[in-house]
């Protein structure tokens, strides 16, 4: 992921590709998607518009790049809340709260980065991911794919009711993210705001998990 407030000359010869992206993530991050300008970026590394379609033919092209960009940095606060959960003990007990963990980090990257996260789901431009055009197979949401198929080895899921687990717990923690940032929940107290997304965590593992 490149290395975002670059300079017009904080990158190489041959690397301007990740210098529009990093301008462009930039951008995201205080803008939204509608912040994420090709001659934007381009002025804000000081190479001109002719240069940057070099390398970006279209601003789509560009956006999905810093798609790409937003996802891993969802995924490091993904990781970040999945190393709060301790070590060791009931190996079931440690799953359900590995799930939990990854709804906690998705939804406090919506909050915190709310820029990037109206970003990297703008619904102009379809998510692709690195690995192609379907967003099941983007990074985040693989994670979620890997916690449920140990939930399913460990018995913690019965096999005939995993398909389409992972989009139903997907659904429910955008949802909520996206009803506190864009939605009538916007308007409610933090104190209100995280009770309502500690239950919505509590739903998913509750309603996925056999106890």
């Amino acid at each position: 992921m490149p290395t975002s407030r670059v300079s017009r000359h904080s990158y190489h010869h041959g690397d301007l590709a990740n210098a529009l992206t990093s301008a462009a993530l930039d951008l995201a991050r205080t803008g939204g998607p509608e912040a994420v300008v090709l001659r934007e970026a381009a002025r804000q590394i000081g190479v001109s518009a002719t240069a940057a379609y070099r390398h970006f033919s279209s601003r789509e092209a560009l956006m999905h790049a810093v798609k790409d960009c937003a996802l891993g940095e969802m995924v490091e606060r993904m990781e970040q809340e999945l190393e709060r959960v301790p070590a060791g003990g009931d190996p079931a007990t440690r799953l359900r709260a590995r799930l939990r963990a990854l709804g906690a980090g998705y939804i406090g990257f919506a909050l915190e980065k709310p820029g990037l996260f109206r970003t990297a789901f703008q619904r102009n431009t379809p998510i692709t991911g690195q690995h192609g055009a379907d967003p099941m197979e983007t990074a985040p949401f693989k994670m979620v794919i890997a916690i449920l198929d140990d939930l399913v080895e460990l018995g913690l899921i019965e096999p005939d009711k995993r398909p389409f687990l992972g989009m139903a717990a997907w659904a429910t923690v955008h949802g909520m993210a996206d009803l506190i940032l864009d939605g009538p929940m916007r308007h409610m107290t933090p104190e209100i705001q995280q009770t309502a997304v500690d239950r919505a965590l509590d739903m998913v593992v509750d309603g996925i998990t056999v106890r």
